[in-house]
């Protein structure tokens, strides 16, 4: 027979308070009249219908065994939890699962996340970011709205994300239709440089020219046969009280490419080493991969490439790079709270 619900057990007491025999009661609800006569010993007893607690299946692990896993997760938190279940004796004298360690270190707040990834710090790295954020906190809105930020950032046909999930049968996960095909280094690619500032966007400049082999890459002349002349000094022709941003890449700190700079009346802001998530404009590439994931279909060959990151380019919001450019201050405390470590940006 089935179980009573709450509310069946509510209305069965009702029936009986008002004087309904437990044989006409269990036959109400078609139950078995010994559990009528027990739902109503249990509510004379403990005044509630609601059944009570069960002890459950003994746990295999004892208070101090626990305390033990979750401080040797806490101590070494890139453990994984079989590794821990193989250490730990249950009190059924056998090694506790990976499930089991998992519910302990769950009880406990700790949860198994993938880690984020970010460039090697070493210390001299930390002091130089916290000594930069902590001289450019104090700068409000208006002198970071006189910021130009640039970057390069490479976009390849393929586009590897880890998110991507398929609904499969058991047994088809090598199936051809079931397997995401990616080449190896992402295939035929392309380099761009953009640069952003409050209600100014330059770019997209895709460089031509480049190649495998040394010396095919971004170079000092290229960036500044192809950036710096036809973009960017113009730019500050235009916007003279502005500042220049770029990361300390080699094309961009070659003595020739400080000399022009120099030469052309451009204020450089000092950046520190390793500090992508500084630059504000790492955000706007991202802006750009979405809408470049929403392209069909993809991109096939450089030319397809070149095509929808022009047109991707162009349906970024206008409004995106005043609201990153607002960032920086947030940015600046961040790296503060971090003490020159990682930030969430």
């Amino acid at each position: 027979m089935p179980r009573l619900t709450s509310a069946e057990r509510e209305r069965a007491i009702g029936r009986l308070e008002a004087g309904d025999t437990p044989e006409a009661v269990a036959a109400t609800f078609q139950c078995h009249i010994s559990t009528i006569y027990r739902l109503l010993q249990r509510f004379v007893i403990t005044g509630s219908t609601a059944d009570a607690e069960r002890s459950g299946r003994p746990r295999v692990t004892t208070p101090r065994q626990d305390r033990h896993i979750f401080r040797s997760h806490v101590a070494h938190l890139f453990r994984t939890a079989a590794e821990t279940a193989r250490t730990v004796i249950g009190t059924h004298q056998a090694p506790i699962s990976r499930q089991t360690a998992s519910r302990r270190l769950r009880f406990r707040g700790l949860r198994n996340c993938r880690p984020a990834r970010g460039p090697v710090l070493t210390v001299r790295h930390r002091q130089a970011r916290l000594h930069w954020a902590q001289g450019h906190l104090n700068w409000n809105n208006v002198r970071w709205q006189n910021v130009l930020f640039s970057d390069e950032s490479r976009f390849c046909i393929d586009h590897a994300d880890g998110r991507v999930r398929v609904w499969r049968r058991s047994g088809y996960r090598y199936a051809d239709n079931c397997v995401v095909e990616n080449n190896a280094w992402g295939g035929p690619s392309l380099m761009l440089w953009g640069a952003i500032g409050h209600n100014q966007v330059l770019g997209p400049v895709i460089f031509q020219g480049l190649g495998p082999g040394p010396g095919n890459g971004v170079t000092a002349q290229r960036y500044m046969d192809q950036v710096l002349h036809p973009h960017v000094l113009s730019f500050f022709q235009a916007h003279g009280n502005w500042v220049f941003q770029h990361d300390n890449a080699r094309p961009h700190t070659a003595r020739a490419t400080q000399d022009l700079l120099h030469r052309s009346g451009i204020q450089v802001m000092p950046w520190p080493a390793l500090s992508p998530d500084m630059n504000p404009i790492e955000q706007f590439w991202d802006l750009l991969q979405t809408q470049l994931n929403r392209v069909v279909p993809r991109p096939t060959t450089v030319t397809d490439l070149d095509r929808a990151v022009r047109q991707a380019w162009t349906k970024i919001p206008r409004h995106a790079s005043n609201t990153l450019v607002r960032s920086m201050h947030r940015r600046c405390q961040a790296v503060i709270d971090a003490n020159g470590g990682h930030t969430r940006y």
